[in-house]
């Protein structure tokens, strides 16, 4: 049962009763359809149609092949190539388009590890640029910034469920004779000007592990308009080395082949998934404007911000904090609204270049490669200070509700919302003594100065 509590009722955190006092429960992701469809492949007896070598069986097994074309429709392109995560899909996609070692790409710090480290496979060098403070998502004036002679492409992250500025990343990548990619993981259904988010790269993709949108467990699905590209993704998914026969350096240019491939329950399970994708999206942004309307207001609060020509998938409802307004850190207020029984809360994002493999350029080894080498012709400096609007967002101001979490239709969002304004209604009373908000930044500015001095050190030196 929901409590009614009025805003003035004791807050959780010092023994009220919570506005939520039950757990929300989870979204159901997982239908009838979907078991049917897995039973289908499991009767058939064949759990998977590769072979690694020449011939039809080389580009998988019938439900595959069914779920590519589908996807290649829904997300209106030529080509889509389904592989076992998308991590796989990143990592293809960088060797898809022919990078060199010691070639830069330019990226976002404000992703999950694999879209920087896809680089690194090919021993490539990552740069990264900071990031647009009312979307998340890469900046295009800072991507400009960081280009130089040995730069070949950019990956934009379609961050927290809505497309970067396609418009004008197109337009840098154009200017300078660059590559755009799109890891567009936590978007898919998103829209840019009626084109789906990932389509208007050179080479985009999606996840389809078990937390997105849809999912077959692990999954993941790589789109392109491109025919030489996608035969070069199809090469590196499954064992490139042992099909490709031409005798060009260019032909065999990263065709070091995986096992990047996707079996055949799972493809069978992302195609009924995908039929579902459309409605998931919607009832995630009838469950965002809900948010919008009900925390409009707020002091202190700010709501997403959705782009000019943009749609959002939401796969995170993104707010950030005036913690200086407020008189408070976000530790304090996620403590409290947790204590009110707010499910999905998401107090800081990934900031890749102050990783300690980043900072101490540790990959392949411990000699610092590809860094340290002949191949890596300008120094690449990774720490603090580098991305000042990412490393703000995830010290202090950035609040996300990750909407996957938990059920979100009209009456589990009315129960978010009253508990937030439960919160902010009592802001006096979790507000530290004068000078406490001040004495708890200390440590963090410490953590900055001992980042700053860890990236001094040699390579391979511990802290």
């Amino acid at each position: 049962m929901t409590s009614n509590n009025p805003i003035d009722a004791p807050l959780a955190l010092f023994g009220g009763q919570p506005v939520i006092a039950d757990p929300l429960p989870p979204v159901v992701t997982m239908g009838e359809d979907d078991i049917a469809a897995a039973s289908d492949v499991i009767r058939s007896g064949v759990l998977s149609g590769y072979i690694g070598a020449p011939g039809e069986a080389f580009m998988g097994g019938p439900r595959v092949r069914a779920f590519e074309a589908q996807a290649a429709e829904y997300f209106g392109v030529r080509h889509a190539i389904a592989v076992n995560s998308w991590t796989s899909g990143l990592v293809a996609a960088v060797g898809a388009i022919g990078i060199e070692p010691g070639d830069e790409i330019i990226t976002t710090p404000w992703t999950m590890a694999a879209t920087a480290t896809a680089i690194l496979h090919w021993c490539g060098i990552p740069v990264f640029a900071d990031i647009d403070r009312d979307t998340f998502n890469i900046d295009p004036a800072s991507v400009e910034r960081q280009i130089g002679p040995r730069t070949r492409a950019v990956i934009a992250v379609d961050i927290f469920g809505q497309s970067a500025d396609m418009v004008a990343l197109r337009d840098v990548c154009t200017r300078h004779g660059l590559k755009l990619l799109g890891d567009c993981a936590q978007a898919p259904g998103a829209k840019v000007f009626d084109r789906m988010a990932g389509s208007l790269c050179d080479i985009g993709g999606y996840s389809l592990n078990y937390h997105k949108h849809i999912h077959c467990g692990e999954g993941g699905v790589i789109v392109t308009d491109d025919e030489r590209y996608a035969r070069r993704l199809a090469l590196i998914r499954n064992h490139a080395e042992a099909v490709v026969q031409g005798e060009r350096p260019a032909d065999l240019a990263n065709m070091l082949g995986f096992n990047f491939r996707m079996g055949e329950i799972e493809a069978a399970i992302a195609s009924v998934q995908l039929g579902k994708l459309a409605p998931r999206v919607a009832a995630r942004q009838r469950a965002a404007a809900q948010l919008d309307a009900g925390l409009a207001g707020l002091p202190g609060l700010k709501t997403p911000r959705v782009a000019v020509g943009n749609t959002h998938a939401y796969y995170i409802y993104g707010l950030q904090l005036d913690v200086s307004a407020l008189g408070l850190p976000r530790a304090r207020l996620i403590e409290a609204l947790k204590a009110e029984g707010v499910p999905g809360l998401v107090g800081s994002y990934q900031n890749l270049h102050l990783l300690p493999m980043f900072r101490h350029k540790v990959a392949y080894g411990t000699g610092g490669f590809p860094w340290a080498s002949p191949y890596c012709e300008r120094t690449i400096h990774y720490g603090p200070g580098q991305c000042p609007v990412a490393e703000q967002l995830h010290a202090q101001s950035f609040l996300g509700l990750a909407l996957g979490q938990f059920a979100h239709g009209p009456e589990q969002i009315a129960q978010v919302i009253a508990a937030f304004h439960k919160v902010w209604g009592q802001l006096d009373r979790l507000r530290p003594a004068p000078g406490a908000l001040a004495t708890a930044a200390v440590p963090m500015a410490a953590t900055a100065t001992q980042a700053a001095s860890a990236q001094r050190r040699p390579a391979g030196a511990t802290a």
